[in-house]
């Protein structure tokens, strides 16, 4: 899935110009959309990374630690962004399919940011209770 939303990222002036042909209101818009999506695609490519680095303490059995309470910390901020970035998108044109990607990034920022207190008091509880045996 990273490596699609890179290819998709990268690709996004030929690929909004193609869809262009079927949606001529995206052509009109065309430095815009490409900005916005961009920016959008970074900030996805960001938050995955941040995911990645998650499963990679799952992996290793070892996923309560301070770096994912960090992680978990960027992946609400990011959320956040890209719902931010998405309401600056429904200023250009409005869709209800964007409106609906403001609220679900809206609550993944929510949830990530609760994730991480959860996270930051299980971190505290281990490192309690390694210091005791």
């Amino acid at each position: 899935m990273f490596y699609a939303g890179v290819l998709v990222t990268a690709t996004l002036p030929w690929s909004i110009r193609w869809i262009g042909e079927q949606l001529p209101y995206m052509i009109g818009h065309y430095e815009e959309t490409v900005i916005i999506y961009f920016v959008l695609g970074v900030a996805a490519e960001k938050l995955l990374w941040e995911l990645r680095k998650i499963f990679k303490t799952v992996q290793v059995e070892d996923c309560f630690v301070q770096e994912n309470v960090v992680s978990l910390r960027k992946m609400g901020n990011w959320s956040f962004f890209i719902a931010l970035m998405a309401g600056v998108r429904s200023i250009v044109y409005m869709t209800i399919a964007m409106c609906v990607v403001i609220f679900v990034f809206l609550i993944a920022g929510m949830f990530s940011r609760v994730l991480s207190f959860v996270f930051e008091q299980a971190v505290a509880y281990k490192e309690e209770t390694d210091w005791t045996i």
